[in-house]
């Protein structure tokens, strides 16, 4: 059965093209080394939540939007391999002097077993 990977990820409104860059170069990586499919939504339309929402979750800050994002994985196997080699490929390391377009120490991620998967 698939494995997701999600993420959530405050990013400053200013900063939207660079993420998108960035994200653009990225996705094809993980695809190199076995996603099915990477996804990334900007949001804009995030309730605030009575106790928690998705701002509040990336301690968003005045001027910072939400991105969700998402991994699909054939497996966990696959993901973990997968995983491995994308964080060792040089294509994902900064280049000199640049810095990521959002707040990493901020973003949440975790990976997810698929209990439903329907689809019209």
């Amino acid at each position: 059965m698939a494995y997701m990977d999600g993420f959530v990820i405050p990013v400053p409104r200013g900063n939207k093209a660079k993420y998108k860059e960035v994200a653009a170069c990225a996705a094809p990586i993980f695809i190199e080394y076995g996603a099915l499919r990477v996804v990334e939504c900007w949001g804009n339309d995030i309730k605030p939540g009575k106790v928690n929402d998705f701002r509040t979750a990336v301690i968003a800050e005045e001027g910072e939007d939400v991105v969700f994002s998402w991994i699909e994985w054939p497996d966990k196997a696959t993901r973990d391999a997968g995983a491995e080699k994308v964080m060792n490929d040089p294509r994902m390391q900064p280049k000199e002097g640049e810095e990521m377009p959002f707040s990493g120490a901020r973003l949440i991620y975790g990976g997810f077993e698929v209990l439903i998967d329907e689809k019209a």
